[in-house]
């Protein structure tokens, strides 16, 4: 019997009764106690360790530390000798930051067998868009509509991060946000409720699968609750000011469906929501989210944000932004050092119920216990399958895949596109389709730099034309640091001369532009949406010499590209893809793959339409009147409607729609029916899309709702019919007081390939 097993059978056989004396954590263990191994539900050996446990060693459980120093090397000194001494004493619950088999089993081993308890860590990790093997960013992943494909790819990820010693990622982010000026637009599912709720079950399904004691799956973690998404101004960090409307039918939706689809932890935002902070929030964590939706999984506070509760000016200091943060409801803190430092102190004082500390305490290790710790601490710390399994081929395989079904087909005119095989020059111009690094995209640190296949490399395995490559003008400048500031060229355009002499000589150009990886993410918030830096002179310069541009774009979020749809012939909307980007470039530039990824949010025209969103409302004066009436709501230097909608995507071949009808199956149930051809020559998928808009309610409701999609593939000539049954999930809606209702009354239902639908019918519901 291993040390840490005997440990366990001494320790847990030996339970004190819910009446025993609470000792402190010197204290040994008395002998009237029950066997723990004779429990076989989860709640009942949770009870039994809750009540052998001091009120210290409970707040130790509700306390993360970052990484702090090699645990394979001698113990730390100065100031993290205290981290260190509290992770000997069980004062320490989870770990982030911690990665790689050896690391992490040692500083299992310090929890385990150090400690008077042994209760293993939970080690927690931004396994966002996979862990050294990297899939497309989320939003990109959202363009293809294909939830199997988004499941595979959560799924891949978090069999990479358990084979690297990691049990619990902070993903996904399920945050819904119309302004692309906020940075972690890249991470989220977009702009739309229905499709970021589908999106969010699939991810959270491919994380944890069918159970989650399993080595090769993880826990998961919806966030942000709630609001963060809709920070004022896109800026980062910034205000949330929101009605209750919004709040109950546009946030809360897709973090309702991670909890049905039994997401196990809960990051809450850095945002205040009706000037309460959200980590400080009763009504977010606990009215909503632990009693209306009975989540009986752990709230882990957002780095720092405890603490940040005294720069919002909600608490006084340290001491009373825990006392907030616990009685509203958050579990664990992360990085902020106050639970640890502050709880029993407040509990002594009675400002903190130990119950609370209990319930809190309860719930991580529910967590732990249904992810096999107790039964084996190390079962994620097997170097053997840490090298068979980082990075192996099976891995590779899938992420590429979804990046080819992640890419969007923006503009294709005179089928210039798909490219020819041989017998053609192309110049590749663009500092993009040679970088390595760039496309991992934001959110993937434990990824290697230059470790992503580039457009320059893809290109180059097909032989049939000649490829000639000049850079033309670099995005960034210097060094660029996942944590740093980028400095985005502004000035150097020394490259154009080259580029200008390469793009002559071609047949077709490909040029790829866009955002550095590192240009979008947290913290990365932008007023401007255009191509940064001398991207765009160096776009119309080329232009100038040649016409015949296929233009690729790289970016982590909806970019504004008038001057280029109005003038560039091919434009492709190929996101950060990961380490796979290169190759599914080129397979989608070549035909080998017909593009069938859809816009999970709207491109606007002008970064002063920002925010901007298909699911809109009416105002009073949604349209002209008269065509001398000026006060209607528009704007008098735009277009009110946006350059690319949203679930707008091309394809290689094209779809008709026809035959739509609407059949009243029974109350509150209707079914619709379409049928869709494939008009053209090449075999294709096509996204199925539904929209409703119930014409009048007691609040009002958008122009179009999402309401139902279908990805299908089709032969050429094929004709296929589809019906969707709208039930009261898809008919009704939230009131302002959060009661989700069903009205009677007229209904539109809208289908087509994107939100500007083709085909349009009306019922009614009495």
């Amino acid at each position: 019997m291993k040390l840490y097993q005997l440990k366990y059978y001494l320790l847990l056989c030996l339970l004190v009764s819910v009446s025993c004396k609470k000792g402190t954590s010197s204290d040994l263990l008395t002998d009237d106690t029950k066997s723990y191994l004779k429990y076989s539900n989860i709640e009942d050996k949770v009870t039994a360790l809750l009540n052998e446990m001091t009120l210290e060693e409970k707040i130790g459980q509700m306390n993360q530390y970052n990484g702090f120093w090699d645990f394979t090397g001698p113990s730390p000194a100065d100031g993290e000798s205290k981290k260190y001494d509290h992770l000997r004493k069980g004062y320490v619950g989870s770990m982030l930051n911690v990665r790689g088999v050896k690391d992490v089993r040692a500083v299992q081993k310090i929890a385990v067998e150090e400690s008077r308890l042994g209760i293993p860590l939970i080690i927690g990790f931004d396994v966002i868009h996979g862990y050294k093997t990297i899939s497309p960013i989320p939003l990109a992943e959202s363009a293809s509509w294909d939830l199997e494909a988004i499941k595979k790819s959560a799924q891949v990820a978090a069999e990479e991060a358990s084979a690297a010693g990691i049990n619990w990622t902070f993903a996904p982010m399920v945050d819904i946000s119309r302004d692309a000026r906020w940075g972690r637009v890249m991470e989220g599912a977009g702009e739309d409720t229905y499709l970021g709720s589908k999106i969010a079950v699939a991810r959270v399904q491919g994380f944890q699968g069918d159970d989650l004691s399993k080595h090769y799956t993880i826990a998961a973690c919806a966030k942000h609750f709630a609001g963060y998404g809709f920070a004022e101004s896109g800026r980062d960090y910034n205000t949330v000011d929101v009605g209750t409307s919004t709040l109950n039918n546009i946030i809360f939706p897709p973090f309702k469906a991670a909890t049905e689809a039994g997401v196990r932890t809960f990051m809450n935002s850095f945002n205040e929501l009706n000037g309460v902070p959200a980590t400080g929030n009763i009504y977010l964590q606990r009215d909503v989210l632990k009693d209306k939706w009975k989540f009986d999984g752990f709230v882990v506070s957002d780095w720092g944000s405890i603490t940040e509760m005294i720069a919002h000016g909600h608490a006084k200091d340290g001491k009373h932004a825990a006392e907030i943060a616990v009685n509203a409801g958050s579990d664990m803190d992360m990085e902020s050092y106050l639970y640890v430092e502050e709880l029993a102190k407040l509990v002594k004082e009675g400002k903190v119920k130990e119950s609370v500390i209990d319930d809190a305490v309860r719930r991580i290790l529910r967590v732990k216990f249904e992810l096999g710790l107790f039964d084996d601490p190390y079962k994620y710390c097997d170097e053997d399958r840490e090298k068979e399994t980082i990075g192996k081929q099976a891995i590779q395989d899938a992420v590429l895949d979804m990046a080819k079904k992640s890419i969007v087909l923006l503009k294709n005119d005179n089928s210039l596109l798909p490219l020819k095989k041989e017998g053609q020059k192309i110049a590749i111009i663009g500092a993009l389709a040679n970088d390595k690094t760039s496309p991992l995209g934001s959110w993937r640190i434990a990824a290697d730099d230059s470790t992503a296949v580039s457009v320059l490399e893809g290109m180059q395995k097909y032989s049939g034309n000649k490829i000639t490559y000049a850079k033309g003008a670099d995005v960034t400048i210097g060094k660029t640091e996942f944590v740093s500031e980028l400095k985005i060229n502004t000035t150097d355009k020394s490259g154009f001369s080259e580029a200008i002499t390469v793009a002559k000589n071609a047949d077709i150009v490909i040029m790829v532009l866009g955002e550095h990886g590192l240009q979008s993410g947290e913290g990365r918030s932008r007023t401007e949406l255009g191509l940064p830096g001398v991207q765009q002179e160096l776009l119309e310069a080329v232009y100038n010499v040649n016409k015949n541009i296929v233009l690729v774009l790289n970016n982590g979020r909806p970019l504004t590209i008038n001057w280029a749809d109005k003038n560039i012939p091919a434009i492709v909307e190929a996101w950060h893809l990961g380490t796979q980007s290169g190759n599914a470039i080129t397979q989608i530039l070549y035909g080998d793959y017909n593009p069938s990824g859809k816009l999970p949010m709207t491109f606007p025209r002008s970064v002063g339409q920002v925010p901007i969103y298909y699911n809109y409302k009416n105002t009073g004066r949604p349209v002209m009147p008269a065509p001398d009436i000026v006060f209607w709501s528009h704007y008098s230097d735009e277009d009110n409607s946006p350059l690319y909608p949203f679930g707008h995507g091309l394809s290689y071949t094209t779809f008709e729609y026809k035959n739509l009808s609407v059949t009243n199956v029974s109350k509150n149930k209707v079914k619709i029916s379409v049928s869709v051809t494939n008009t053209g020559k090449l075999k294709g998928k096509e996204v199925i899309q539904l929209y409703l808009q119930d014409m009048y309610a007691s609040v009002t409701r958008p122009v179009k709702e999402l309401k139902g999609f279908e990805l299908a593939e089709f032969n050429p000539n094929e004709t296929k019919v589809f019906d969707f049954i709208l039930t009261e999930k898809e008919l009704g809606f939230y009131s302002n007081e959060g009661e989700f209702i069903v009205e009677p009354g007229e209904f539109k239902v809208f289908v087509g390939g994107s939100s500007k639908t083709v085909l349009e019918k009306e019922f009614e519901l009495k």
